[in-house]
C-alpha cells in the first residue's frame, strides 16, 4: 500500500516535506516524489500479486496429489522464495525429520513431476520446483 510505501520511506517523506515547505508554494518537488513513490508501491503491488498468483496456481495444479505435511511445508518455502539452493540435509533441517525421511519426500515430489533435480549429483545435488509439469 502507499501508506507502507511512505513507511518505508518515512525519512525521505519527512525531508521533502521540509524542503517544499520552507521554500514557496511551488510543490514541484515533492509532487516528484510523490509520483515515484507511487510508481514503486504500484510496482510492488504487482510483485505481491505475481507471487500469490504463481503460488496459487501452482496449488491448484498440484490440488490431487496427495502431499504430506513436511512437503506442503517445504513446498510454501520453495514458493515463498527460498535463498540458495534445496539440499537433502536442508529439507531434514527445516523439516526436522532424519535425512532418510527427507530423501523419502524428496524421491516422492520428484517421482510425481513437483520437484527437478539439479547439480552433478552427490552432494551437490539440489532441487527446485517443477516450472513445466508434464
Amino acid at each position: 500500500s502507499l501508506s507502507a510505501q511512505i513507511q518505508r520511506e518515512r525519512k525521505a517523506y519527512y525531508d521533502i516535506l521540509e524542503r517544499t515547505q520552507k521554500r514557496s508554494v511551488d510543490v514541484t518537488e515533492w509532487l516528484a516524489w510523490f509520483l515515484d513513490t507511487l510508481h514503486r508501491t504500484v510496482d510492488q503491488a504487482q510483485h505481491t500479486l505475481d507471487a500469490v498468483l504463481t503460488k496459487a496456481r501452482f496449488w491448484q495444479l498440484w490440488a490431487a496429489t496427495p502431499l504430506n505435511e513436511r512437503q506442503v511445508k517445504l513446498l510454501n518455502r520453495l514458493l515463498d522464495g527460498f535463498e540458495g539452493k534445496l539440499t537433502s540435509s536442508k529439507w531434514a533441517a527445516i523439516a526436522k525429520c532424519s535425512p532418510d525421511t527427507a530423501l523419502r519426500d524428496i524421491n516422492d515430489l520428484l517421482a510425481r513431476g513437483v520437484l527437478t533435480k539439479s547439480g552433478a549429483g552427490g552432494r551437490s545435488t539440489s532441487y527446485e520446483l517443477n516450472d513445466r509439469p508434464e
